[in-house]
């Protein structure tokens, strides 16, 4: 149980001490400030502290951000000021120092002391929620009218929705999702279970659209937009009830692509079903649903902490962000989660599988080439210096496993590796997927080409990746290998191949994700051993074009092969994903502004 510590004797008539309690607090009231360090020594060293000032006054919601947001070691409002297990001793000491030099305002006092030791303090944004210290009857007075004015429970249900978000979650999902957060905080449902709810609907559906029936896709376009009802409740109840947590962040990191690609799957089912084969399509969509998401990574990764991160076209689009009807548009257009997920209900529920996807691989193709190009065009117009920091965060990216780091070795001492990083990646996938394309399937040439692939691949990653365009080399080398695998995939001529590409590369699309959301978290990287025991994208590229060439003419052999593939890296990606994502360690990171 978290405690509070109020620094001096309550204010006659406050509601303070039922507001701390109501948040979760066991209240304590110190008689100055070296009772307040007492009290603060006594509390169990794991446990959350906070000090309040008895004269606070303020709205309940204004002591809850400010008191209950697990994602921050310390944080303070005015009058109010909380310190988790690794801010306590700051804490102590802080308290140490402000009581020996006596101070009107204790815990702004403590606040300022925690940022010059180092502990960042976080102070949320209250808007018109009051959070202040009366010093006279007057004042006392009137922060209670403004208190009176206005409704803390309204500012809580407008704060649980993302402040930006897509055109059709805005007006369509969030004007009632918020209610049925509210619902679930008050029968104490947390986050976790309504994003498991997300995902067993969204699997319900995709069984529903794997029967091929007319009556299973209208019932599964129902049921992925309930589904998505719950996947934005999910993010309204934490910002709701202060519900964050590390398993949170990593449910919600990648329950949305799950969700999405079991459905793809289920469509692709319900088509063979009908006697139309899909599978082809289904995972074109989903390589170009994540290569599209590579990108928006890399070039966010790149520009991190760019210095002189400016430039004309940044310019433009800021000026037309400041026209209402532009700013939809532009988010409509790019067919975010919530467009697309609605898209994708009426097209399963009134079309056909095959109309969905190619519904799917236009409006996304659209929107990639609308948002890479706007992407590039910053890039060559800024004068922006990257720093080691996004180099590092590219070059984890790429993905570059154990033959990328021998061959580098031996290509520092030629040429080859002062061409520009993106120039060397674009003539590695190029002339892959010219192999794979123009050669038959099982011909020894696509082995040469992929060998020069995971050559050309390493000389692209033997330099720091700091030049504007170097953040598009992830997002080539992803769409190098899946669609290598596609493509052999699709000539084999195997009945099952497609389905088996389909989850080797959803396999290995979950190992990139999870590089992602780790990089995000300021964790870096996938442990090494991970890297190499999965090979790295040139030596899956590699081992697949080897695989195709060996078994072409084995009958179903290349299919169980790139199932053993699929199953394999699955099971690796997935036992070490959890258990970092379940360790002390890992970050909490929560996907506040992403609306694709």
């Amino acid at each position: 149980m978290s405690t509070a510590i109020l620094t001096g004797p309550p204010a006659p008539g406050s509601s303070l001490d039922g507001d701390l309690r109501s948040l979760g607090f066991d209240v304590k009231a110190a008689s100055g400030a070296e009772d307040a360090g007492a009290l603060l020594s006594a509390v169990p060293a794991g446990e959350r502290v906070a000090l309040v000032d008895p004269r606070f006054v303020g709205h309940v919601h204004a002591l809850r951000l400010a008191l209950t947001d697990p994602r921050f070691p310390a944080a303070a409002a005015p009058g109010a000021i909380t310190a988790q297990s690794g801010a306590r001793p700051a804490l102590a000491r802080a308290l140490s120092a402000a009581g020996d030099a006596g101070t009107d305002d204790l815990t702004g006092a403590l606040a300022d002391a925690l940022d010059a030791d180092g502990v960042s303090v976080h102070r949320p944004q209250l808007g018109t929620l009051v959070a202040t210290v009366p010093t006279d009857a007057e004042a006392r007075h009137a922060a209670r009218a403004a208190v009176a004015a206005v409704d803390d429970e309204a500012v809580r249900l407008r704060s649980a929705v993302k402040a930006h978000d897509g055109f059709f979650t805005t007006f369509f999902i969030s004007p009632y999702s918020r209610y049925i957060a509210r619902w679930c905080a008050r029968r104490g449902l947390t986050p976790n279970q309504v994003t498991t709810a997300s995902l067993l609907t969204a699997l319900i559906a995709a069984g529903c659209a794997a029967t091929g029936e007319r009556g299973g896709y209208v019932a599964a376009g129902v049921l992925l937009l309930v589904s998505f009802v719950l996947d934005c409740t999910d993010g309204q109840l934490a910002r709701y009830a202060l519900k964050y947590s590390t398993m949170g962040a990593w449910l919600d990191a990648t329950f949305d692509r799950a969700k999405e690609y079991a459905f793809y799957a289920g469509l692709a089912l319900g088509a063979a079903r009908g006697g139309d084969d899909v599978w082809a399509l289904a995972l074109g969509a989903m390589i170009l649903m994540t290569c599209r998401h590579v990108v928006d990574f890399s070039f966010n990764e790149a520009n991190h902490d760019a210095t002189a991160n400016t430039s004309p076209t940044a310019a433009l689009s800021d000026r037309l962000d400041g026209l209402g009807w532009t700013v939809w548009a532009r988010r409509m257009i790019i067919l975010p989660i919530g467009e697309r997920w609605a898209m994708i209900a009426v097209l399963t529920a009134f079309a056909s599988p095959r109309i969905v996807f190619w519904a799917l691989i236009i409006g996304c193709a659209f929107g990639a080439c609308y948002t890479t190009a706007g992407r590039v065009l910053r890039s060559v117009t800024r004068k922006a210096r990257r720093t080691d920091r996004a180099a590092q965060a590219l070059a984890d990216l790429a993905d570059s496993g154990p033959l990328a780091d021998v061959v580098r070795g031996e290509l520092s001492r030629t040429g080859i590796v002062r061409l520009q990083p993106l120039v060397l990646a674009l003539i590695a996938s190029g002339a892959l997927l010219a192999a794979v394309l123009g050669r038959p399937f099982g011909s020894h040439q696509v082995i040469v080409a992929a060998v020069f692939y995971v050559v050309f691949s390493a000389a692209a990653v033997a330099r720091p990746l700091k030049g504007a365009l170097d953040w598009l080399v992830p997002p080539v080398f992803r769409a190098a290998e899946y669609t290598t695998v596609l493509v052999l995939a699709a000539r084999s001529d195997e009945p099952q191949a497609l389905p088996a590409a389909f989850g080797l590369v959803a396999a290995v699309a979950y190992h990139h994700y999870d590089t992602v959301y780790r990089i995000r978290g300021g964790t870096g990287a996938p442990p090494a051993w991970l890297v190499r025991v999965t090979g790295g994208h040139e030596g899956r590229t590699l081992l697949v074009t080897v695989l195709a060439a060996l078994l072409a003419d084995r009958g179903d052999d290349f299919t169980l092969a790139l199932t053993a593939l699929a199953v394999a890296v699955a099971l690796v990606v997935l036992v070490e994903s959890i258990r970092f994502w379940v360790s002390s360690g890992a970050p909490a990171v929560h996907d506040e502004g992403e609306t694709a």
